[in-house]
C-alpha cells in the first residue's frame, strides 16, 4: 500500500478537484515529502495511474506559459478506493510508518466509532506482532541467530510497543471526544456512506 496514493486521494477528496500542482503544493505543505517519503514526480505518477485505473477522471485542462495543466476529482471508485486504504493505513501493523502517518493526516475524514474500530485493530494486531518479535527474540540463539541480531529483535520490539502505547492513547483521545471527525457537528469532510 502506497502512502502517497492514499495522499493524493485524500488531497483531491478535500479541494473537491485540483490538477497535480496544486495536489503537489497541498502535500509539500504538509511536509508529506519529510514524513511519509512523498516525492513530487511520484505525485504526478499517481495521479496519472489513477486515473488510467479510473479512480479519478479528468475534468478540465488548463493552458499557459508552462505545461497544461489537467485536473482530476474523485471517481466513485476512487472514494471506495480512498476508504480502502485509509482504513488499512489505521489498521496494518506491518507499516507504523509514512503510511500510518498518512492515515493519521486523514482519520479526521472517517467517523469517530469507524476510526476507534480501525485503531482497536491495529492494536490487537500489534499485540501479535510483540508477541512474535518476543518468541524470535527468545529463541534467537537456540536458531543460531548472532548475539547483534538478537538485539535488533529487541529493538523492533521496542519500537513496536511503543507504537503500541501511542496507538492506545489515539483510541483513548478519541473515545474522550478529542479531534473534529467527520461525523462531528459540523462535520468537517462529507461523512462516507
Amino acid at each position: 500500500m502506497s502512502a502517497t496514493r492514499l495522499l493524493v486521494l485524500g488531497v483531491l477528496r478535500i479541494s473537491g478537484r485540483a490538477h497535480g500542482y496544486q495536489v503537489r503544493r497541498e502535500l509539500l505543505g504538509w511536509r508529506a515529502d519529510k514524513w511519509a517519503n512523498v516525492q513530487p514526480g511520484s505525485i504526478y505518477h499517481a495521479l496519472k495511474k489513477m486515473a488510467a485505473e479510473q479512480l479519478l477522471e479528468e475534468v478540465s485542462t488548463e493552458a499557459g506559459r508552462g505545461p497544461d495543466r489537467t485536473a482530476y476529482q474523485l471517481t466513485t471508485e476512487g472514494e471506495q478506493e480512498f476508504f480502502h486504504l485509509l482504513s488499512g493505513a489505521l489498521s496494518d501493523a506491518d507499516d507504523a510508518g509514512p503510511l500510518l502517518s498518512a492515515g493519521i493526516a486523514l482519520m479526521p475524514m472517517l467517523p469517530r466509532r469507524r476510526a476507534i474500530e480501525l485503531l482497536k485493530l491495529m492494536e490487537v494486531r500489534l499485540d501479535g506482532a510483540i508477541a512474535e518479535i518476543l518468541q524470535t527474540a527468545v529463541h534467537a540463539h537456540e536458531w543460531g541467530h548472532p548475539p547483534h541480531v538478537v538485539r535488533m529483535y529487541r529493538l523492533w520490539g521496542g519500537q513496536t510497543e511503543t507504537t503500541r502505547a501511542w496507538v492506545h492513547d489515539l483510541v483513548a483521545a478519541l473515545e474522550a471526544g478529542e479531534y473534529r471527525m467527520a461525523d462531528d457537528e459540523p462535520p468537517t469532510f462529507p461523512v462516507p456512506r
